[in-house]
């Protein structure tokens, strides 16, 4: 009799602990409830993960760093232009404006992974980031080629929010998650569209006053109308 009861309590632990497995708070709670198999049940998954969280978190936390990143670029490119020697105050309010939007997206997409039962890693990089770090990079720019670096870093934001709303709508029971999807269309894909549409359209319009016959003059007007923006 003893070791039947020995073997019914076995089995019983190994089905609860199966059904503990798959992530259900319910189960983590019955499991911690019952005297006996309270012991092996180390915390309850008791969070806010649903959908394809923890399949783009690690590509949700790099996002979020690059922000940062792209914030403090920017904020060099301001100071470039806030020198006695430059004086662009339209320029260095473009870039200004535009550091401070990116620290802002930064804090707020915390705040949404959190929000998601995600954590927050400030050591995720990609790649490519390490690399442009480690080769030597000067943002002492001019003012065409500051416009010019502003919009290639605009655009591979968007290719990097369509890379992960790609993995978010994967046809997977897994992976699919409307939800990311349409936070990233709402709050990065719609915005970069206009914010792309606007630098290269500064940069088409200085090439073109920069060719014309009083080059200084026209960049001189085109700082003044940054300003009154």
């Amino acid at each position: 009799m003893p070791g039947i009861m020995k073997t019914f309590i076995v089995l019983s632990f190994l089905c609860v602990a199966a059904l503990a497995s798959e992530d259900f708070c319910y189960q983590d709670a019955v499991t911690a409830c019952n005297p006996t198999a309270a012991k092996y049940v180390d915390k309850l998954n008791c969070t806010a993960k649903f959908g394809a969280i923890d399949a783009v978190e690690s590509d949700l936390q790099k996002f979020i760093n690059h922000h940062f990143i792209r914030s403090f670029e920017y904020l060099l490119l301001a100071t470039n232009f806030a020198t006695y020697e430059r004086n662009r105050a339209g320029f260095e309010k473009l870039f200004r404006g535009l550091s401070d939007n990116k620290w802002h997206e930064g804090i707020e997409f915390i705040k949404y992974l959190t929000s998601r039962g995600g954590h927050m890693n400030f050591n995720a990089i990609s790649k490519d980031i390490k690399g442009e770090e480690a080769e030597a990079r000067s943002f002492d720019l001019r003012e065409l080629t500051a416009i010019a670096k502003a919009l290639d870093i605009e655009k591979k934001f968007v290719h990097e929010a369509h890379s992960i709303h790609r993995e978010a709508t994967r046809n997977n029971k897994q992976f699919h998650d409307p939800e990311i999807s349409d936070y990233l269309e709402k709050e990065v894909v719609h915005k970069e569209r206009d914010l792309i549409r606007k630098l290269a359209g500064y940069s088409t319009d200085l090439a073109g006053l920069l060719n014309g016959p009083d080059s200084s003059l026209a960049l001189f007007m085109f700082d003044d109308y940054l300003q009154k923006q």
